[in-house]
């Protein structure tokens, strides 16, 4: 079977592309923050690599043990939330989210590109429906996210060889909207979101969709 690279593979969303591809019977590499979280997801057909997408400077070295293989896709699900308004966010928010949610992002495309051209590979981008519009409360996030979707349509337009896939998720039962709902001021309601799962499947099917059509952008929300 063929080998995926996924990134935030340790919880939700990420947590369960990575459970499905492994159950359709692939290999998987998951890109983890730490030697902890390491851990945590290895296990039969997974491997880790230790990157810190905080500093995408060291980038480079940490995936230099898988740069020479040949890879079927790369899915990133791993990004952060910070909210606030533009008069209350300083500049150190706005470079983290900027940092590990599009500048991690491209250099990690980048040092995999080569393995993904041998494999004729997918690159799917997790975004958010907040890369389709902006709400109050939102402008860094957001920003981050309109500048992931640019990203994508940029890679799609430059690699052929690849099929790029943008999913906007509204919101979802993951530990990450716990805590967006805590920066709210708001419950946690999981029965009125998308479970993870529904959103990893749409994931899959992008990525295990036949050769003759791609999926470029596709939208997520819940009936709630």
């Amino acid at each position: 079977m063929s080998t995926y690279v996924v990134t935030g593979a340790g919880s939700g969303i990420g947590a369960e592309i990575a459970r499905r591809l492994r159950e359709d019977g692939h290999d998987l590499v998951a890109i983890v923050r730490s030697q902890a979280r390491a851990a945590e997801v290895a296990g039969p057909g997974v491997r880790t690599v230790v990157a810190d997408l905080e500093r995408p400077e060291t980038i480079v070295d940490a995936l230099a043990p898988i740069a020479e293989e040949t890879f079927a896709g790369l899915v990133h699900s791993a990004g952060i939330a910070d909210l606030g308004t533009v008069a209350e966010t300083a500049s150190a928010v706005w470079s983290r989210t900027l940092t590990v949610n599009v500048v991690a992002v491209a250099e990690v495309t980048r040092v995999l590109l080569p393995a993904l051209r041998r494999g004729h590979g997918d690159v799917v981008l997790l975004n958010s429906g907040a890369g389709l519009r902006t709400n109050p409360g939102w402008a860094a996030y957001a920003a981050s996210k309109h500048a992931l979707k640019a990203l994508a349509d940029g890679l799609r337009e430059e690699e052929p060889l690849l099929r790029v896939t943008s999913v906007y998720p509204g919101r979802t039962a993951t530990p990450m909207q716990r805590g967006v709902r805590e920066q709210e001021g708001g419950a946690f309601e999981s029965e009125r979101y998308s479970d993870p799962g529904t959103v990893a499947g749409v994931v899959v099917s992008a990525l295990l969709l036949p050769q003759d059509s791609r999926i470029n952008d596709v939208t997520v929300r819940s009936r709630g």
